[in-house]
């Protein structure tokens, strides 16, 4: 018996841990012969189903999440009209809801699957052609022989310790630049827009067993590392103990690390200040900085706590910290989210991520819905479209607002001196935007040279006071100097000052020099130092007289 198996990712930076977590339960059962097709959404759907049906399975199973419902319900619904004795089970966040009208809707599929399967999944396995058994799998959603709708409910893993790693699976994809490792299942939070707030309990790995994993990973030459744990720090002691194993694996391994920032006690902050650098990069969930926002949202935490928490993180200079802030949060207004970025530069967060709010299937936000006033997209990836305290065209401008923090703040050549004009330049990120989207620019791709040069066109119009500070973000970048941003540049014959204050790099006579005067006369201003003797176009060398 043949199980073919859907890898169908949204990059192939990305890689499914759902097909090796699964396998690798069933590695010893030498009756089935699994196979797989690996494909992302980009790809072309007739092509990825062709591959499907020339290896001729009896199962075929996917995982079905947000970003690539679309392209596998066009891929399996060619396959099954090839192949209509085949079963097809599918799996994923998607089903964390109600089946019914999506099994209605879509005939072809035989099962799906709802909750951790684990341990179920080997089960239907058993009996993937024998329905009449199918009503004493856990998690099991399908229509029997009556047409009738039957609901097995949630599966959760009940020996999350004792399963098989997915890293022993053959399947398991070692070729990705990072990967991912679950050292827990659940979540204690109760977050009304995850799927995860409802998960319990919530289920550990031994610290043993972590680190034989982190040594295989290690054995790959693997350097990043996911760290798949909804809420690090929710154990302080648990946390801490994480934190010396990873050290073990210093300097070879980075870990990405979600962390709650209202729950920092002062031993793990005492820790975290420690830790050497680029061993931790940080995600912290804060999500809006609205005491009622949060109440609203069923997270739990103090806001002032979260906020002392974040400042502290963003100050520690051997990490860095992200921060990301969702539109449409019910009671949440564009005006404060504007204020929350604010803030948020203000405490020197390494990344600003603003995403649209999206009603997840089996979210406690998705079920009140209609309560709260929110209206949504009844299709993937189900953003929010209106809520109570944003119309349509307010959430459009939140979505055009994150691109724009993508290609500045979130862009470390012009992060600081966005940075500073966000803190500085009254309504800076308003403007910018009606600029941006009078020239119908923010959904077009742009290279780093061309948002420098708008930003400067930019700020020459609206705020000429700053462009000495864009002009020094795009020299420190690498820029050329023969276009307008270095316009007041001097490139020629430039000799070091008898004095000035060496601010980066040490001076050598072999550097080429050039000088960016600070006033009319030009008798202050930097100098930049480029090596001539290797490839790099960044200064080695800055300084001020």
């Amino acid at each position: 018996m043949k199980i073919l198996w859907i890898d169908l990712n949204s990059s192939y930076a990305h890689s499914s841990l759902a097909l090796p977590a699964l396998h690798a339960q069933l590695m010893e059962n030498d009756t089935y012969e699994w196979d797989i097709v690996s494909a992302t959404i980009n790809d072309n759907v007739g092509t990825i189903a062709s591959n499907i049906c020339v290896k001729g399975p009896d199962i075929i199973a996917g995982s079905l999440w947000l970003f690539n419902h679309e392209s596998m319900m066009h891929i399996t619904s060619r396959v099954k009209a090839v192949l209509p004795h085949v079963k097809l089970i599918l799996g994923g966040p998607e089903f964390l809801g109600d089946n019914e009208s999506f099994l209605r809707k879509n005939p072809f599929v035989d099962c799906v699957f709802r909750g951790e399967g684990e341990e179920q999944f080997p089960l239907w396995i058993h009996h993937w052609n024998q329905p009449e058994h199918w009503k004493d799998i856990i998690g099991l959603c399908y229509l029997d022989a009556n047409n009738q709708y039957q609901d097995n409910g949630l599966a959760r893993v009940q020996h999350f310790d004792q399963q098989v790693a997915p890293e022993e699976s053959p399947f398991f994809n070692w070729t990705k630049p990072f990967v991912q490792l679950e050292t827990t299942r659940g979540c204690f939070n109760t977050c009304a827009f995850c799927v995860s707030g409802g998960e319990k309990p919530v289920r550990t790995l031994p610290l043993d067993t972590i680190r034989k994993r982190l040594q295989m990973i290690h054995s790959h030459g693997i350097q990043n590392v996911r760290v798949l744990d909804r809420t690090f720090n929710y154990n302080t002691r648990r946390a801490n103990e994480l934190l010396d194993l990873f050290l073990e694996f210093y300097p070879h391994i980075r870990f990405h690390l979600e962390i709650h920032p209202a729950l920092l006690s002062a031993e793990l902050k005492e820790k975290l200040k420690q830790l050497p650098t680029g061993l931790l990069h940080l995600e912290a969930g804060i999500q809006s900085l609205r005491e009622s926002v949060l109440e609203k949202c069923q997270r739990k935490g103090k806001l002032s706590d979260a906020l002392e928490g974040l400042q502290f993180l963003c100050s520690l200079n051997n990490m860095e910290t992200h921060a990301d802030l969702i539109a449409g949060l019910p009671l949440y207004h564009l005006n404060e989210i504007y204020e929350d970025i604010e803030t948020l530069a203000s405490y020197r967060a390494g990344e600003i991520q603003l995403e649209s709010l999206k009603l997840l299937p089996g979210t406690e936000m998705r079920r009140r819905a209609e309560e709260l006033g929110i209206r949504y997209s009844p299709l993937p990836p189900y953003e929010v479209l209106q809520t109570n305290e944003m119309g349509t065209v307010e959430l459009q401008i939140t979505r055009a607002l994150s691109r724009l923090l993508d290609a500045y703040y979130n862009t470390q050549a012009w992060r600081e001196v966005t940075r500073y004009l966000i803190l500085h330049c009254k309504g800076f990120l308003k403007s910018l935007l009606t600029f941006y989207l009078s020239g119908s620019l923010i959904d077009q791709p742009l290279s780093l040279e061309k948002r420098g040069l708008i930003l400067y066109e930019f700020c020459k119009r609206e705020c000429p006071e700053y462009l000495l500070l864009v002009s020094t973000a795009w020299i420190e970048a690498g820029m050329s100097l023969k276009k307008l941003p270095a316009e007041r540049v001097r490139t020629k014959h430039q000799t070091p000052p008898p004095h000035w204050e060496v601010m980066y790099g040490t001076y050598k006579e072999s550097l080429r020099l050039c000088f960016l005067p600070t006033d009319d006369e030009g008798l202050h201003g930097y100098w930049f130092g480029f090596e001539t003797e290797i490839q790099k176009i960044e200064p080695v060398f800055k300084a001020k007289s």
